[in-house]
Parts: C-alpha cells; sequence; structure tokens
C-alpha cells in the first residue's frame, strides 16, 4: 500500500508543469513547458532503453513500477511521453492550450483519485463508482478550460481509458499515456464540432 500511495504522490507532481504556466505565463511560457518535457522525454527514453535492454534494478524501480511494467515501458515513461505528445499537439489547427493544459491535469491529479480509490477487478475494469468519481473529477478539471460540452467529452475520455487497461500485442496500453491523450483529443473535438450542433 505504501508503494502505491508513493506512486501517486509522484502522479500528482506533474500537475506542477501545467499549474507553472497557469500560474505564471509570463515566466513559465509554453514553449518553456514544451522544452522542459522535450528534455524529460529525452531522459526517460534513455532511462527505459537502458532499463529494458540491461536489466537495470534500481531500487526506485522496484518501489515505482508494476509487475506488467517489469519487461514494458514503464508507467513514468508513458506519463511522460502522453503529456509531451498533448504539449506539442497545441501546434495543430484549433488545437490549444486550454485543451492541453486540463488533459494533462486529467492524468495527474485524476487518475491517481481514481487509483486510490479503487483498482481494476479480475476482468481488468474499474468499479462503476470508481469510474463516476472519476468522470466527474477529469470533467470539474476541464470546466474552466473549455465549453461545458467539451469539458463532458474529456471527461468520458479520460475515464474510459482510465478504467481500462487493453492489451496489443502483449503490450498493455497503460493509462498514463492514454488518459491525457484521448482527454485531449476528445476536447479537441468538442471545442472543434460541437459549437456547429449548437452544443
Amino acid at each position: 500500500m505504501a508503494d502505491e500511495v508513493a506512486r501517486r504522490l509522484v502522479h500528482v507532481t506533474g500537475a506542477t508543469v501545467p499549474l507553472a504556466h497557469l500560474l505564471r505565463p509570463d515566466l513559465i511560457t509554453w514553449l518553456v513547458v514544451q522544452a522542459f518535457l522535450a528534455v524529460a522525454l529525452a531522459v526517460v527514453l534513455v532511462l527505459e532503453a537502458v532499463r529494458l535492454t540491461t536489466g537495470l534494478d534500481w531500487v526506485v524501480y522496484d518501489r515505482l513500477t508494476r509487475e506488467y511494467e517489469q519487461d514494458n515501458p514503464a508507467g513514468y515513461a508513458l506519463y511522460i511521453v502522453g503529456i509531451a505528445i498533448v504539449a506539442f499537439a497545441v501546434e495543430l489547427p484549433s488545437m490549444n492550450v486550454t485543451v492541453a493544459v486540463p488533459a494533462m491535469l486529467m492524468l495527474a491529479i485524476g487518475d491517481p483519485i481514481s487509483g486510490l480509490l479503487g483498482s481494476t477487478d479480475a476482468s481488468n475494469v474499474k468499479q462503476a463508482w470508481v469510474l463516476l468519481v472519476m468522470f466527474g473529477v477529469c470533467t470539474l478539471l476541464a470546466a474552466p478550460f473549455v465549453p461545458p460540452a467539451a469539458a463532458v467529452l474529456g471527461g468520458i475520455a479520460a475515464t474510459f481509458a482510465d478504467g481500462v487497461k487493453p492489451r496489443i500485442a502483449g503490450y498493455v496500453i497503460d493509462d498514463n499515456f492514454s488518459i491525457p491523450v484521448l482527454g485531449a483529443l476528445a476536447m479537441w473535438i468538442g471545442v472543434q464540432y460541437l459549437p456547429a450542433l449548437g452544443l
């Protein structure tokens, strides 16, 4: 249980990246956020390459990785990959920081809350009440940034990503990657297309 709490606390520290930008956009510009994440991405890719090819087994890996991550990319690396994709996706047409920030917060805040409330069952799906909490938290996190319908779409996407961890070719699609990516994509769709439908 102590290791699980430690993992969740590390998770929450990721909120400092988007929050620093929100609190001091003059100092921590989005370009600074992107540069930081580019460096972090390079570091974790090297660490994971070394860990997976040489069997490097530092104590921190024992405490902060799960059993299924021993031979797969670890959750911390997928966390950085997921939020880096979202951070750089703001360069796409009509994608912007108001979508990227809540997507990052869904992962940094919503996922740890969900994780502490309940784990997946034998079918690898979380309990319904935990998913409802995840949906509520993620929708509330998105609400200050995007229109209500887009916030709901983002909440649904993040909840789906949190609730199911499918395996593809033996690899677990970790929610550390899928929550920010799917959440941002859903909110982008909501912002881009729902106003034309009157939503």
